[in-house]
């Protein structure tokens, strides 16, 4: 390599994951665009993938994201004090003057609201789990819950960013663009990272592109959204006019084009944008075999809901994650929208509940039976929790909460987990952690870890500092690994 050359290689390699390569990258280049079906997905350079920093027990990652921030006081955290205390005041020592959200700080009282559903225990854990959820219910000995999740952000934006990008600002790369760069593709004709949206209720927390985005990484790592439709992913079909046949011969002169470019200027985002050219032309063939559900056999459908049948539902894309990760897709993020509960939540939080409560159970259940469990971690959980006081006019059958970021729970299940484990523990009001706490970027540093990555080696250089997803915090949480 010249001096240029090398300078640039090495600000742009993978420093801890891959190492100096021995071949220049003009040459590695070339020889992607010459054979494109060598082009490997999640691979800044379009080598071969990353490799783990030690023995991964996590090969895929289903993460099924409840946007909105799910009541964990009316679904995982049982809390009898609530119940004795109804409608009294929160005391201060146990709010301990934290800060509130606009829309309850101004309230003149902090009236304690227990759930109006019933609790039970299940499983070898004896985990409670409320009446709203019966499927997750039967399945708690395949789960570990974390019940001491806590953040810093109090409202949803920052939330939700901060979960999926270790960062409350926007511009940040993503969890699953992370596992991209990191670990690379295990499937040249699918992405590493693909998204599934869905709503369980109208009127709730809007969702951003900059949840995926690849952020500061090079551009093919980017989460690509697959939405239901005849057009799962906006502008793969070819246009009118244009056939297989064109479309490879424009391809491989682009290509052409794009090499004596990228020799001018020596910019790696040239190869990059020819890399997901590449992608999306195998993605045409790909794609439509991967998200048609039409063969699968009537109990599968009966397993994950009568829903599944709909395409662009929570149960659909529970499906579509499980067939998505049969192909060897390394992160699949399914966001559902809807669990913003302010007021009315008995009421909405049942629609919710209904709308993922067989399907989760379902996919674990998939998985389970197909093998796919003992190297794939499914997550469930959303951005924060909700408060033990009600937003608004408390009654016996309705009530509002706010959000709550002190403590909330999340649950996981499959590789590297423990079963039927319950993990952290809240105080007797629901309102602070007492025990085993968990921030979010020790959960993401769990995550990594569990793939084989040392959170604070998965590193890349950007405008003259060295950036993670865990920024500079976070530790493996190891009581959870199995």
């Amino acid at each position: 390599m010249n001096n240029l050359e090398d300078e640039l290689h090495d600000q742009l390699s993978r420093r801890t994951f891959l190492g100096k390569t021995s071949a220049g990258l003009g040459a590695i280049a070339l020889a992607s665009l010459l054979n494109p079906t060598k082009l490997v997905a999640g691979s800044e350079e379009n080598r071969a993938p990353g490799k783990p920093h030690f023995s991964p027990k996590v090969k895929r990652v289903i993460y099924l994201f409840q946007s909105g921030a799910p009541s964990q006081l009316d679904l995982f955290d049982y809390k009898p004090k609530l119940e004795t205390m109804w409608g009294q005041e929160l005391p201060e020592s146990v709010r301990k003057g934290q800060r509130l959200t606009g829309m309850t700080a101004g309230q003149s009282r902090f009236p304690l609201a227990a759930s109006k559903f019933k609790f039970a225990k299940h499983g070898h854990s004896q985990m409670w789990v409320s009446e709203l959820l019966p499927y997750t219910s039967r399945i708690t000995d395949d789960l570990c819950f974390i019940r001491s999740m806590n953040t810093e952000a109090i409202n949803h934006d920052p939330a939700v960013t901060f979960f999926q990008t270790g960062s409350q600002q926007a511009g940040r790369p993503s969890f699953g663009s992370w596992a991209s760069y990191g670990l690379g593709s295990d499937n040249q004709n699918l992405p590493a990272f693909v998204v599934l949206l869905s709503k369980g209720r109208d009127g709730d927390q809007p969702l951003y592109a900059k949840l995926w985005s690849n952020g500061f990484l090079p551009s093919v790592h980017q989460g690509v959204v697959f939405r239901s439709g005849p057009d799962p992913v906006y502008y793969l079909n070819n246009p009118p006019g244009i056939d297989k046949t064109s479309r490879r011969r424009m391809l491989d002169y682009l290509g052409k084009l794009h090499q004596e470019k990228y020799k001018q200027v020596l910019d790696p985002e040239i190869n990059n944008r020819m890399a997901q050219y590449e992608m999306a032309y195998r993605m045409q063939t790909s794609v439509p075999e991967t998200l048609d559900i039409s063969k699968e056999p009537d109990y599968i459908f009966d397993m994950y809901g009568p829903d599944s049948r709909k395409p662009g539902t929570f149960a659909a894309n529970c499906l579509l994650a499980r067939k998505l990760i049969e192909k060897d897709v390394k992160f699949v993020q399914l966001y559902h929208q809807g669990w913003d509960q302010h007021g009315n939540l008995p009421n909405d939080i049942k629609i919710q509940t209904k709308s993922v409560d067989q399907p989760s159970a379902a996919l674990i259940m998939d998985l389970k039976q197909r093998g796919l469990l003992d190297d794939t971690l499914v997550i469930w959980g959303g951005e924060f929790g909700r408060t033990n006081y009600s937003q608004g006019k408390l009654s016996k059958e309705n009530y509002g909460r706010d959000h709550h970021p002190r403590c909330f729970t999340v649950w996981m299940a499959g590789a590297g987990v423990k079963k039927a484990m319950v993990y952290g523990e809240t105080d007797e009001f629901g309102y602070n952690v007492v025990k085993d706490p968990v921030h979010v970027h020790d959960f993401q540093a769990t995550i990594l870890h569990l793939m084989g990555v040392d959170h604070e080696k998965l590193v890349f250089k950007h405008q003259g500092r060295r950036y993670r997803l865990t920024d500079v915090h976070g530790k493996v949480v190891k009581p959870v690994l199995a």
